[in-house]
């Protein structure tokens, strides 16, 4: 916008400043308002900026999906999971749609700087004695929040693996306030979990930009608002790339004002 207003000054300058040139006629009037439109919009065209669009996709699962374990919950934590989930039966999860898709795959277009992080925290909360949601993202900087909706006594037991983020544990009173978590180190796949009842496990990717998505149980995926350009972007799966720093499948997507399309096929070893 600067750059904008800057431009059109010295457009509307140079085009007044020369009145013996133009004279005073209707017609050379008319030419001189002419020419002072075309070159505005000349300079509107170069000064702003091009739009940014949206990455979707899908992320599909290649291979026979594993079997889901029954949870061992406790008494009061099995009565705390019907509450809040009543009709379901606490199992582990590996989301996998009728359609091959995959749920809680990180993506994240790699290579590229972002903005601030939002001042609004990214919520965890602890219901049914489970960590809610199981995998999800925060931009670098943005403060985390982990709630206890449960009549129990929880403890979050943060495990990073990357240097220069802390191991934290702490007790959380039922309906207790929120514990709050502040990371500098960009890290995939933080664990939180809880001693109190150990099938209890979170994990929270620390991404230094905001240009990332969590796929949804269909396993579909938009990375919002991408400055148009070709990119990296790639596909993590916890419980498949198991490596030390959970290294994925990556392709290049090109992205336009239209926005870009990138979908990924994951194989079970």
């Amino acid at each position: 916008m600067k750059l904008f207003t800057k431009s059109l000054r010295a457009v509307d300058l140079v085009l007044v400043s020369r009145p013996l040139e133009y004279g005073n006629s209707q017609k050379t009037k008319r030419e001189h308002m002419k020419n002072w439109l075309i070159a505005v919009a000349v300079m509107a065209a170069v000064a702003s900026p091009l739009k940014a669009g949206d990455v979707t996709g899908k992320v599909s699962l290649e291979g026979d999906r594993p079997a889901e374990l029954n949870l061992p919950l406790d008494p009061s934590c099995g009565a705390a999971f019907k509450k809040f989930n009543p009709g379901k039966k606490p199992k582990t999860r590996f989301y996998v749609s009728e359609k091959g898709g995959l749920g809680d795959v990180l993506v994240v277009i790699n290579g590229i700087k972002g903005g601030k992080a939002p001042t609004k925290p990214h919520v965890i909360d602890q219901r049914g004695c489970e960590y809610l949601p199981y995998v999800s993202a925060a931009q670098l900087g943005q403060v985390i929040h982990v709630l206890n909706s449960d009549p129990a006594l929880h403890n979050v037991h943060t495990q990073p693996r990357e240097a220069g983020n802390a191991e934290k544990n702490l007790a959380q009173l039922p309906n207790g306030p929120a514990i709050k978590f502040d990371y500098q180190k960009a890290e995939r796949f933080l664990k939180f979990k809880c001693d109190v009842h150990p099938w209890m496990y979170a994990y929270v990717s620390l991404v230094p930009h905001q240009y990332f998505a969590i796929t949804k149980a269909d396993g579909s995926f938009s990375v919002k608002d991408v400055p148009p350009g070709e990119y990296e972007i790639e596909a993590v799966h916890r419980k498949v790339h198991t490596g030390a720093n959970y290294k994925g499948v990556k392709q290049k997507v090109k992205v336009s004002a239209a926005g870009g399309k990138a979908d990924f096929t994951i194989k079970l070893q």
